[in-house]
């Protein structure tokens, strides 16, 4: 592609690109997304920034939601069956729907947005009984 400015053409200097991070139908933990929330639909974009050795309170999400890591690393646990899994810098995981579970980072710090699709009126996160909400 050769594009053109100032009427100087630079072959190669802006070539767009593009780079599936996930297509998948299930949450990390393998739990298949069976559907989207009934309603009217409102998709929600959050970044969020989590210190070393911090983690989140146990909570769950009543919609499908992606995160992608954009730096640093992010542990998942499962509070039922106490599986865990590590994404880092450039990774992007389906979390689970209505599953409790939380995030906790070790080293460093770790910063990732989120994309919830949710609709309107809907909690992005329910705390568990007895903990904070996550945000």
């Amino acid at each position: 592609m050769t594009i053109q400015r100032n009427g100087m053409s630079a072959d190669n200097e802006h070539e767009n690109s593009a780079e599936t991070l996930l297509q998948s139908g299930q949450a990390w933990n393998g739990q298949h997304i069976e559907h989207y929330p009934a309603g009217k639909p409102e998709i929600t974009v959050m970044k969020m920034t989590l210190p070393a050795h911090s983690e989140l309170p146990w909570h769950t999400h009543p919609m499908p939601n992606t995160a992608y890591i954009l730096s640093g690393s992010l542990t998942i646990e499962d509070k039922a069956s106490g599986e865990t899994k590590t994404f880092n810098a450039g990774e992007a995981f389906n979390e689970s729907i209505d599953i409790a579970h939380r995030g906790f980072t070790t080293d460093q710090r770790a910063e990732l947005i989120i994309f919830y699709a949710g609709v309107e009126g809907m909690e992005l996160s329910i705390p568990l009984p007895g903990e904070e909400a996550e945000y």
